[in-house]
């Protein structure tokens, strides 16, 4: 799936060889299509790692035997080859990347707001999981919990339009999921999930603003149609 507007590494598939692994050359294995490896993809681009981290993009419904064998044998996006060793699982990079490389940090130092960035990021199985489910049930009734929270987050700190007035990890960890869900539930069931919402509009509109997430966003006709297909090249389809 195309990303908008950019160009960008041509994925590997079964038929490519292997780069010249633990080289110590730093690779982040992504896929275009995947949010867990998006959250990824846009720390390693707020920070300017873009030279320092190698985007690896993988081409998931016909991955190449090597990434299983030599790389990562979870055989999943996203994964990080650093300091010859493998770590993966999104939500371990982000913070990760951020600890370990340069560039403006994604954490905030006060104390309160580190917490609640806490309680927000451990949210995010719950919230991705209540809304996929709803799409099986009542969508409106059923989803609309969950950008509630998302709305009343919003509200805690006031110097800014994100969750925790800057732009931090705990934006990065909810946005490929809202961009996916507001997609589809609007072309699908027809569900705004920004009304009655404003903080919620107001974040989405101003993290569009951020080229470090801009550069990873989706074909939203090529991102319909292929969640209408119930494909999952990810670690689950959303």
């Amino acid at each position: 799936m195309a990303t908008v507007g950019v160009n960008h590494p041509t994925p590997l598939d079964a038929t490519s060889e292997p780069p010249p692994l633990f080289d110590g050359t730093t690779r982040l294995y992504s896929s275009y299509i995947c949010p867990f490896a998006q959250r990824v993809w846009i720390t390693r681009n707020f920070k300017g790692l873009q030279d320092e981290i190698k985007l690896v993009p993988l081409n998931l419904g016909n991955r190449p035997a090597w990434y299983k064998e030599k790389v990562y044998p979870e055989n999943k996006v996203p994964a990080l080859e650093h300091n010859g060793k493998i770590i993966g699982e999104s939500l371990d990079l982000i913070k990760y990347v951020d600890n370990n490389f340069g560039g403006p940090s994604l954490l905030p130092d006060d104390p309160a707001k580190r917490e609640f960035a806490e309680e927000l990021i451990a949210y995010t199985d719950t919230f991705n999981k209540t809304v996929f489910t709803s799409f099986k049930g009542d969508t409106v009734k059923e989803a609309g919990p969950a950008f509630d929270h998302l709305e009343n987050a919003l509200h805690k700190f006031d110097d800014g339009p994100f969750f925790l007035g800057q732009f931090s990890l705990a934006d990065i960890a909810f946005v490929p999921f809202v961009e996916r869900f507001q997609i589809f539930l609007s072309e699908v069931f027809k569900y705004d999930i920004t009304a009655g919402r404003p903080k919620l509009a107001k974040w989405i509109e101003e993290i569009n603003k951020i080229d470090a997430y801009k550069q990873t966003k989706t074909d939203p006709i090529e991102l319909v149609e292929f969640y209408k297909a119930e494909q999952c090249t990810c670690q689950q389809v959303f």
